[in-house]
Formats: C-alpha cells, structure tokens, sequence
C-alpha cells in the first residue's frame, strides 16, 4: 500500500472526502460504487466496485470462444482495465488500464467501427492492437464495460465488418445478462 501523506477527518454524517487528486488518478468519478473492505489491524480500503470483474472466469471463456469460432482477438474490459483476452498473450492487454479514448467512449455509451479510414483507436495505451468494433456492457443502466474485437495495427487496418460488429454487440448483451442474474 502507498502512503500519500494526505489526512482527512470523518463528518458528522460519516462522511469522507477522497482528495481530487486521489480521484483522478483512480479514475472515480461522481455516482461511482466503491466497495469497502476492512482488515482486523483497523485499515478501511476503498476500492472501485466493478460487477463485471466478478465474470472474469466467465468472460475469459467467452473471449477464448470468440477467437476459436472466429479468429478473431477478443478483448473485455471493465470500466477500468482489461479482464479478458484471446487470442492475444495476456501480458500484452490483460489488466491494464484502458485508454481514455475507451474510456470516453464506454461512458458515451457508444458501439464504435472502425471504418478503416477514421483515427484508430487502441484498448490500452501504447498497444499493437487497435479495436475493430467495440460495445458497451449496459447493466440495469450503468456502463460495466465493454466487448472488443481488435487487431494487429498494421499499415492497412482492415476494417470492421457486419459481422465482427454483431458478434461484439451479442457478446455485451449476453454479458450484460449474466450480470443481471
């Protein structure tokens, strides 16, 4: 755990404020879930709650689906990181943070194609792997995450078909439903 130097009091109310700076480094925003966990030498951890995170198992079987179906690399992310990969080696994308592009447009609520044409975008940072197409993970309302297809960046990105594009949105849908289980 890193200490930060920073102290704050309880209110009156049991309230806490987390410092802005805190905030934007972890990427919590108003009206995000933190779960909180408590250890027996006294320590409150906060951490971001992500429901998709419990499906981890489960979305890494699906991903591994996809690539063996179809070929294709696979990428699920919560609202934060990577949970799943195929086709791909893990280290390359699992559990790292997405890129602000995803973020932006998770939070949008957005299905994205690449037109093979338009800016690419990539699920992390600095990767070798651009999306083709991209769906929200859309649970009781709240954004979860997303399903992406992507691909090897290349001189000529191929672009995102009918198909690709539907089996990305089949995939959010059917996660989205084991979340509301």
């Amino acid at each position: 755990m890193k200490a930060t130097g920073i102290v704050r009091r309880i209110d009156d109310l049991g309230r806490v404020v987390i410092p802005k700076e805190i905030r934007r480094t972890m990427r919590i925003h108003e009206g995000d879930p933190l779960e909180i966990f408590t250890e027996r030498d006294g320590e409150v951890i906060f951490k971001k709650y992500s429901p998709i995170s419990q499906l981890t198992s489960f979305a890494s079987d699906y991903a591994e689906s996809i690539n063996k179906t179809t070929g294709l690399y696979a990428v699920i992310c919560d609202r934060d990181t990577v949970i799943a990969t195929s086709g791909i080696p893990k280290k390359e994308l699992t559990d790292k943070k997405i890129s602000s592009e995803l973020e932006t447009l998770m939070n949008k609520r957005m299905t994205f194609s690449f037109n093979g044409e338009s800016a690419r975008l990539y699920p992390v940072p600095e990767s070798k792997y651009y999306i083709v197409c991209c769906c929200p993970i859309i649970t009781s309302g709240d954004i979860s995450g997303c399903v992406c297809i992507v691909a090897e960046d290349r001189e000529h990105a191929p672009a995102c078909t009918d198909m690709e594009l539907k089996l990305s949105m089949s995939a959010s849908h059917f996660l989205a439903k084991q979340l509301d289980i």
